[in-house]
């Protein structure tokens, strides 16, 4: 047993924060760049941290008003319905459809590749957690690409997928990565099931589950193991003139970039190099390196297919009833073990990679160890 499953009766759930991938801390370098190699970039990283701004001053704790929209009847159990909308380089959502459930591809790379993610994200939670779409009953998965002009990010804003084109100079089509499509598409699995608060290390773990499940889709997608996996968050968003790989490294957090205009990857990889800030909803995506690198020793310990054990704990804790909104990271490292217990037994080889992938990065379950 792992504990009640959430997604399969309605539940009240916080109106999420515009949950961007490209973390507010590169924008802000980028807007403040002087090489002029970087001059439409720069504009454009303004333009994109004004368009956030708004959502930005949301209260993590606001309640939604109305209910997401759901079929109309009970749809055929992993079934997609997948609608791809052009916003035209306007900011106004959802945009002309232009591509539908079964159509063939189109002219346009940004769609083909969106309506490709979606599936490929879809594909990974049916067919392995038998998560029946983000919300667990068949949501149909809506997205938008070409929003704004040279827009600088991907977002989750609580109802579709949003897709900028990104700048050109420093970012490439924010549809070009799949671990991007599926790590925002994460975010509304996690609305839907543990609701986590997106502030402090509630907020860190929310974009650290988002992390995990974008790593695992790209995985499953190729057919990759373990061990022969990047690990890389957002690879192939940067130009060539950039000197980085991805916006982060699972494997190794803080390694991902090293650009004299972006700065160095600033993220802790354990909790030695936590960090205190009142950033970027105390800092979501700076801190979310630490339980990144848990999952990513858990994985590393078990070998194999990390979608496999590693994920199914990951997606047993996150659905089932161990989750406070709020929990911290401590919280969430015992509700994994916990889960490790349930489904592969305590003191399986499982529960104790689990343990242990915690122990690495400085979250320790003390006296809890034992019981869990």
């Amino acid at each position: 047993m792992t504990g009640t499953d959430h997604t399969q009766s309605p539940v009240p759930f916080i109106q999420p924060v515009r949950c961007g991938i490209v973390p507010p801390y590169i924008l802000a370098r980028l807007a403040e760049a002087e090489d002029p190699r970087f001059s439409v970039a720069s504009e454009a990283a303004k333009r994109s941290l004004g368009l956030d701004a708004p959502l930005r001053g949301l209260r993590a704790t606001e309640r939604r008003t109305t209910a997401l929209p759901r079929p109309s009847a009970r749809a055929v159990p992993g079934v997609i319905h997948r609608t791809i909308s052009d916003a035209l380089h306007l900011q106004t959502l959802p945009g002309r459809v232009v591509r539908t459930e079964g159509q063939p591809p189109v002219a346009d790379v940004a769609v083909n590749e969106a309506y490709a993610g979606l599936g490929d994200t879809h594909d990974l939670f049916w067919r392995r957690y038998q998560r029946d779409s983000i919300d667990g009953r068949g949501l149909p998965l809506d997205a938008t690409v070409h929003y704004g002009r040279e827009y600088d990010n991907a977002f989750w804003d609580g109802e579709r997928m949003v897709f900028g084109d990104g700048d050109g100079e420093v970012f490439n089509r924010f549809t070009i990565s799949l671990s991007v499509i599926a790590h925002e598409l994460t975010h509304g699995v996690t609305q839907f099931s543990a609701n986590l608060a997106y502030q402090g290390q509630s907020g860190a773990l929310n974009e650290s589950v988002s992390d995990v499940f974008g790593a695992l889709v790209e995985q499953f997608a190729a057919g990759q193991g373990a061990a022969s996996a990047s690990w890389l968050i957002g690879a192939g968003l940067f130009t060539e003139q950039v000197q980085g790989q991805a916006l982060r490294s699972m494997k190794a957090p803080g390694t991902a970039y090293d650009d004299d205009v972006l700065g160095a990857d600033p993220q802790p990889a354990s909790m030695s190099g936590y960090v205190e800030t009142e950033e970027d909803y105390g800092g979501v995506h700076l801190n979310s390196g630490i339980p990144n690198r848990a999952f990513y020793l858990v994985a590393e310990a078990l070998g194999g297919n990390a979608w496999e054990a590693p994920g199914q704990i990951w997606y047993d804790t996150l659905t089932g009833s161990g989750l406070t909104s709020t929990i911290d990271f401590a919280g969430f490292a015992r509700a994994t073990a916990t889960a490790a217990s349930a489904r592969y037994g305590h003191g399986s080889v499982e529960h104790d990679a689990v343990l242990a992938g915690w122990d690495g990065v400085g979250v320790t379950l003390g006296p809890l160890r034992a019981a869990s």
